[in-house]
């Protein structure tokens, strides 16, 4: 007996639970059309025929247009109407629908089943000529892009040729006959650019729609999105096929985007925009700047009510922020969709504390509804009040915050500068999805056209980067790379700056301000706080960074590098001459002369971090890091030979090249670096321990509580941890004399090479606590150089999904997170209150975070600014483990 899998679901058939197989816009077309919401029927096309469609190679499954006959007939039924028919044809959209919401990033075709016979009866129908030809347009412009893959731009210029010949100021002006003549010159385009005609047969349309929608699926902006937000190229898209109303049919009609919050910062209004005599495409795609909602109230009160009530019942039913889009046939409302909408982080984490507090859901809830990754947008920088702005013109204010940068008009401009470093503002007139590297590559985007539904809108608003839209007072000159506002001309290449919160646009670079946390983001953290296991730390090398640790709530120093504290112009030249001594004496006197900086040092981290945990690692540099370049050295000698640089000591210059020459390691990461420097040259540990006891002293003296430890770097054998936790205790019970037994300081070691996790059990002896480098544990484990791969072949191996992500932004979990996993257990096994953290990069990743709390770890540690994130992250991992 053959089993037939279901292949297409209509609307009644389905549920919200089924994101899965009908995407997530067919399983809330289908919730929608069972809690009785006004929305038009159609069927939906599993993301199963997507995954089946790429395994064929690019063919549709056999069978499935049969299926979609067969589906199209019983619609025919319910809406009276006849796919194809000349007297009364039905039109349907064709469009995507993803598991995870990807908004902008694949196909729609709207107005399908139009063709120079089923156009007229459609006019006579509508008893509106100028409506018919306008939705054929739109399906040749949709057509020739989505199915020909002809650039819109070519449609676009057409159009505006028209308009701009005729005078019409919109796109609604245009009659028919002049639309006619319009919709010939698209046709020709088609021949002309692809040698095809657009096709009569309205089946024809409709397979090659169902295939662009799937092949759109791996389109090059489908594909950075994914790759930007982490969602699995296996989800597929679903294919919805829903019949068509229409807001383009008169000054009664109209189309519009509605969030039952306000996206940008959380507050609980009806936020969106509408068009009168549009489709939805104008809305979304900004080709016109559309007018706020609220003046749906006077234009079609009635409707402004239903719209709230809807609003109301769609937030209760999915208990979250709804993005609705929604049209309006001649005073008739149609909800087209409904989906949990794209917000700010500002917004994310004051929806979640109100909805808790209103009690639709649980703090649990509100909790694991925060985008931890998202987060850091809350700490990106927004207008100093010290400056004097000189502003030029203002837009809509479209996703919160501030940014500076130099101008580029097209987004391959912004991807190229932005990977030489430099910080750019992307300048459109609109954008449309297939700008989104440039916008992922720009620190902020401006837009002359759209509104804050728009597609630039939304994606900014995803990514957290400042938008401003719609600012219409702003004129592009493509051709010239400039454009000009209130007389003033900017060049591509000069510097603007943008204030997402106003709209504003400023002329040249400003300074911006830190971040503060709001009261929705004290409660939520206050929430996680009381549900995390994790403790969380800071790295921290300064007594600035630990204050600014402390401040977001940092429970500890997990990891003070104390190689960043030489790097200053003052100090370093002493650190160089330090490690190019030749002797022990002279290495002492560059020593002392450092010993008062370190104590000064750390006694400000202890002050900070006053009853706090203050984890010291010593010193564990690569020694090229401190010596000045031989490139550099040599050049200069050479410069001596020509006679340019007179007043340089040649003898003194050609002995540095020498013992620069004798310090140079053929892998400096593997080399001279670590516990190896302090077992050959003990002064230099010694200086820095002593510093250290000296600093605890004073600040017991002062009356702190100091709760010092030391951290010994790069052990690979037990031997090297036994010398110097002995150093350490020696020139403790040295410094503290008496006063030993008021501080309880611990030795322990940072496991980052995989010998040292594999004999864990001997070094736990020694240790009090283990701390994995789990940057360097990776580079060792996979024989990675970070720097070489991540510029070489990592994005190539992850995109060809060799590996699943790039091992030093996700821990690896199956290498270097088995090490971790056995080295903790083996330590335990030997000192049961061995602490255990992660105190690399990846101590401030979710995915990372999930891991530490799964095997059992006892902390992460990681920058001051992931803090935050840090503390929710541990929370949902104990809410998702418990």
């Amino acid at each position: 007996m053959t089993v037939t899998v279901k292949r297409i679901f209509h609307f009644h058939e389905g549920n919200a639970n089924m994101t899965s197989l009908l995407g997530g816009k067919g399983a809330n077309l289908a919730e929608m059309t069972n809690i009785g919401l006004p929305t038009p029927p159609g069927f939906t096309i599993t993301t199963d025929v997507c995954r089946e469609y790429y395994k064929c190679n690019g063919r549709l499954p056999e069978g499935l247009i049969d299926e979609v006959t067969a589906a199209l007939t019983e619609l025919e039924k319910v809406k009276n109407q006849t796919f194809g028919n000349a007297d009364n044809p039905l039109l349907v959209s064709v469009r995507s629908g993803s598991v995870t919401s990807m908004p902008g990033m694949m196909d729609t075709i709207l107005n399908l089943g139009l063709n120079d016979q089923t156009v007229k009866g459609l006019a006579r129908n509508a008893q509106d000529a100028r409506f018919a030809y306008d939705c054929y347009r739109r399906l040749i412009q949709m057509f020739g892009n989505v199915v020909f893959g002809i650039e819109s731009y070519s449609f676009e210029i057409k159009l505006h040729e028209l308009k701009s010949k005729k005078k019409y100021e919109n796109d609604s002006d245009i009659p028919a006959e002049d639309l006619l003549v319009l919709i010939e010159e698209f046709k020709q385009l088609i021949r002309y650019q692809v040698s095809r005609e657009f096709p009569q047969d309205v089946h024809e349309q409709l397979r090659l729609a169902i295939e662009a929608v799937f092949q759109s699926w791996n389109n090059q902006r489908a594909k950075v999105y994914r790759k930007a937000y982490g969602i699995p190229s296996e989800q597929g898209t679903a294919v919805n096929i829903q019949s068509m109303v229409f807001g383009n049919l008169g000054e009664q009609s109209g189309t519009g985007v509605l969030f039952t919050r306000n996206p940008s910062n959380g507050e609980d209004e009806l936020y969106g925009e509408f068009l009168t005599n549009a489709q939805g495409e104008d809305v979304v795609a900004g080709v016109r700047t559309p007018i706020p909602i609220l003046y749906l109230k006077q234009k079609f009160p009635f409707i402004y009510d239903q719209l709230f009530e809807t609003s109301y019942l769609l937030e209760k039913q999915y208990k979250d922020m709804q993005d609705i889009e929604f049209t309006i046939e001649n005073q008739q409302l149609y909800i087209l969709q409904t989906r949990n909408g794209k917000r700010t982080a500002q917004a994310s984490v004051k929806i979640a504390v109100d909805l808790s507090k209103e009690g639709v859901i649980t703090k649990e809830e509100a909790l694991q509804r925060i985008e931890v990754n998202q987060l850091e947008q809350l700490f990106h920088r927004s207008i100093d009040d010290e400056n004097e702005l000189k502003v030029i013109g203002k837009g809509l204010p479209a996703s919160s915050g501030a940014a500076s940068g130099q101008v580029v008009f097209d987004p391959d401009t912004a991807q190229e500068l932005s990977m030489d470093g430099k910080k750019v503002i992307l300048v459109r007139i609109e954008t449309t999805p297939e700008d989104i590297h440039g916008v992922l590559a720009s620190q902020g985007v401006l837009t002359s056209r759209g509104g804050m539904t728009s597609h630039a809108a939304v994606v900014a608003r995803g990514m957290g980067k400042p938008c401003v839209c719609g600012c219409s007072e702003l004129e592009l000159d493509q051709d010239e790379n400039c454009f000009t506002v209130e007389g003033i001309a900017v060049q591509e290449g000069d510097w603007i700056s943008i204030d997402g919160s106003t709209g504003r646009v400023i002329l040249g670079q400003i300074k911006l301000k830190d971040p503060e946390i709001s009261d929705e983001l004290s409660t939520l953290l206050e929430w996680a706080d009381d549900i995390r296991d994790l403790k969380v730390y800071a790295n921290a090398d300064n007594g600035k960074d630990a204050k600014k640790a402390r401040e977001f709530g940092a429970e500890g120093i997990g990891l003070c590098r104390t190689e960043h504290m030489f790097m200053s112009p003052s100090r370093l030249p002493i650190v160089q001459s330090m490690i190019m001594a030749q002797s022990y004496e002279e290495r002492k006197i560059h020593l002392d002369r450092l010993m008062p900086w370190q104590q000064s040092d750390f006694e400000e981290l202890f002050s900070e971090m006053n009853g706090l945990p203050v984890t010291i690692r010593l010193l564990d540099p690569p020694l090229h890091e401190f010596l000045p370049k031989l490139e550099e050295l040599l050049l200069q000698k050479q410069r001596i030979d020509l006679g340019v640089d007179k007043d340089v000591d040649r003898n003194e210059l050609e002995s540095l090249i020498v013992k620069v020459r004798n310090l140079h390691e053929m892998n400096p990461m593997l080399g001279q670096r670590g516990c190896r420097l302090g077992i050959l040259y003990p002064e230099i540990y010694d200086m820095q321990i002593e510093a250290i006891f000296r600093a605890i002293l004073s600040s017991l003296q002062k009356g702190l509580e100091v709760k010092p430890q030391l951290m010994i770097p790069l052990i690979s054998d037990v031997n090297e941890l036994k010398r110097l936790k002995a150093l350490v205790d020696q020139v403790a019970e040295e410094i503290l004399g008496e006063e030993l037994k008021y501080c309880n300081y611990e030795v322990g070691t940072m496991i980052e090479v995989p010998r040292a996790a594999l004999t864990a059990n001997e070094i736990a002896q020694y240790a009090e606590f283990f701390s994995y480098g789990t940057n360097d544990l990776t580079q060792m484990t996979f024989g990675y150089s970070r720097d070489d791969a991540e510029g070489k072949f990592l994005d190539q191996y992850t995109e060809e999904k060799i590996l699943d992500h790039n091992p030093f932004e996700v821990l690896d979990q199956k290498g270097v997170g088995r090490l971790i996993q056995w080295s903790a257990e083996q330590g335990k096994m030997v000192k049961p209150k061995l602490k255990t953290g992660v105190c690399g990069e990846h101590g401030g990743n979710k995915e990372s975070i999930f891991f530490c709390q799964q095997i059992g770890l006892d902390y992460v540690s990681c920058s001051p600014f992931r803090i935050p994130l840090a503390r929710i992250a541990a929370a949902q991992s104990a809410i998702e483990l418990n």
